[in-house]
């Protein structure tokens, strides 16, 4: 049985939100609501007050229930469903806004959440919408996309909700699969490292950390303890107790980081795009241009091989995931990878061109494993990407393989 948060907001399907509070009581869940003011007037309180027994969030400072009731609730919840999700609370949502009894709950909440959006078609559409949900999948929040069907409205378009059978479906293969990595501690390092030439100019590369911070989400939803040390990264870091963030930024730094942690840990997993080379010395001020002398010489020596020398270190019962970002040679040069630096998985990716990964939303990945086949998985989100990594490694972990 779950503790399971689910809220209802601003659409004219709030009514099949009510038969998700019933399935999910019917699979054996405890469930409490929360109601938005504009969920209120497509569907009574009292409906599901009379199903769950339990008073109904829909206002901060309502005198007769707990004197900080968002914050009970939030604390209570061991998952958060908003079903129907209008483009208003996931604008909210996605932006930390928190103006009503239910967007305060959620942001307050840390469990994980899941959200099921129904709206127009050309409300789902737009450009601020998509922004929304893309930063959502970046906060590790679940998204259960909108189906095609007849609106509303009389004409038929991507928005409607999707049937109540299947979200509480859903909502039950999630939960079975997120106890996968329970009472386990996951390292994920994301973004790139950083070596400083001088004050102002550094050796580094595009890596966005995308990735790992995706893998992070990953393994939390999978109810792992989430350990993330990022160096330079191009978006949002996770704001959830549930993952501990911490920064680095050279490859030393990097290193001893992860010398600190590694022995606590179950899993590691190496995202980060590491610096190869750093220059062999750091000058204290902007080096300046010489007249007459249109060269500069910088003199680089090779940074420490963190896969390697951290895989040393493995013991019994720990696993270690390693990544390959090439642009050329790709299988060849992860295969070496794979032998080389002591590691139980390689994933390989391409970051050459315009379809490499660094920067994007999505990848392409080759799982490469000891004496085992290839697995090739098509070029998808890198979300979805994370989850099937995360998935197979909990099955490795699980086996002892």
């Amino acid at each position: 049985m779950t503790r399971i948060a689910v809220y209802l907001t601003g659409s004219i399907a709030a009514y099949k939100g009510i038969e998700v509070v019933r399935g999910l009581q019917k699979m054996g869940h405890e469930v409490r609501v929360g109601m938005t003011d504009a969920a209120t007037k497509l569907v009574t309180p009292a409906t599901p007050f009379a199903l769950t027994k339990a008073p109904v969030l829909t206002d901060l400072w309502d005198e007769h229930s707990t004197p900080i009731p968002h914050i009970e609730l939030a604390d209570w919840s061991e998952l958060a469903v908003v079903v129907p999700a209008s483009a208003n609370i996931i604008a909210k949502m996605a932006t930390g806004l928190a103006d009503d009894a239910v967007s305060t709950t959620l942001l307050a909440t840390s469990a994980p959440k899941i959200v099921v959006p129904a709206m127009n078609s050309h409300m789902w559409l737009a450009p601020a919408t998509q922004r929304n949900i893309t930063q959502l999948k970046q906060d590790g929040v679940n998204i259960m996309p909108p189906v095609s069907g007849r609106l509303a409205e009389g004409y038929a378009g991507r928005g409607r909700l999707p049937e109540p059978a299947a979200i509480c479906q859903y909502i039950e293969d999630f939960l079975t699969s997120s106890q996968a990595l329970k009472g386990k501690h996951v390292i994920v390092t994301a973004g790139g490292t950083r070596e400083n030439i001088d004050p102002v100019r550094f050796i580094g590369n595009r890596s966005s950390g995308k990735m790992g911070i995706a893998l992070a989400n990953a393994a939390v939803q999978a109810g792992a303890k989430v350990t993330l040390i990022a160096g330079q990264v191009t978006v949002s870091l996770p704001q959830t107790p549930a993952i501990e963030v911490v920064r680095v930024t050279t490859t030393e730094d990097l290193y001893i980081s992860l010398k600190e942690r590694f022995s606590q840990a179950d899993i590691l997993i190496m995202a980060a795009a590491v610096a190869d080379y750093r220059p062999v010395e750091t000058v204290g001020h902007k080096i300046k241009k010489k007249d007459g002398d249109p060269h500069l010489t910088i003199t680089l020596t090779e940074t420490i091989d963190i896969l390697k020398n951290i895989a040393k270190m493995k013991q019994t019962g720990q696993y270690v995931v390693g990544f390959a970002a090439e642009t050329n040679d790709l299988l060849e040069n992860a295969n070496r990878k794979l032998a080389s630096k002591n590691a139980d998985m390689i994933i390989a990716n391409s970051v050459a061109g315009e379809t490499g990964a660094f920067g994007s939303d999505q990848n392409q990945v080759t799982i490469l494993q000891k004496d085992q086949t290839p697995i090739k998985l098509a070029r998808q989100s890198k979300a979805k990407i994370a989850n099937e990594i995360i998935e197979l490694v909990s099955a490795k972990l699980k086996s002892g393989d």
